[in-house]
């Protein structure tokens, strides 16, 4: 089964690289603004979850700027997601708006709020 797992995440990679989306342009006063609302979202992620790779592909889409942090292979960041967000469960966008966190899971309701965010 774990074969099957990594041969599956092998071809969801290689797809996502082959058919990777173009970001949409802005002016640069208008992206430095976004870049600035985007900078403290922290998006905790399994790198070849499908999910994952889907809100990913909407973030390089819109043309945004998140930090991804590997939920899978640095317990840091694991641990961070199972103490602040309650569960480990990807994906999930960390966001740090006027001092309040707010974690936000599944890929709909994230790409649904990046998609607000990016309007």
């Amino acid at each position: 089964m774990k074969f099957v797992r990594w041969f599956l995440g092998c071809i969801i990679l290689f797809f996502n690289f082959v058919f990777t989306p173009r970001s949409k342009k802005r002016a640069s006063d208008e992206q430095a603004k976004l870049d600035l609302q985007t900078s403290q979202f922290k998006l905790y992620q399994f790198k070849s979850c499908p999910f994952c790779v889907k809100v990913r592909r909407a973030i390089k889409r819109e043309g945004l700027k998140v930090e991804t942090r590997d939920a899978k292979n640095n317990q840091q960041y694991r641990q961070e997601l199972l103490e602040q967000g309650g569960k480990i469960k990807v994906p999930c966008l960390r966001i740090e708006k006027d001092g309040q966190v707010q974690w936000l899971y599944e890929s709909n309701d994230i790409i649904a709020y990046l998609n607000k965010v990016a309007a």
